[in-house]
């Protein structure tokens, strides 16, 4: 999952140098939903993982 965020985040930097706005500010909101339901689901494995351990 954090690979897709930066590959968006690597789109995005590429189309804004070349001057492709929209591509870019398109890249940069997918690059973030990407990261944020990595955080949330690494957030999520921590805590059921410590959970599982101890049962």
């Amino acid at each position: 999952m954090i690979r897709w965020s930066v590959t968006f985040f690597i789109v995005a930097i590429v189309a804004a140098i070349f001057g492709f706005g929209g591509i870019a500010a398109s890249a940069i909101s997918i690059g973030k939903i990407f990261f944020y339901i990595f955080i949330v689901l690494f957030l999520v494995s921590l805590v059921f993982g410590k959970r599982l351990d101890r049962s």
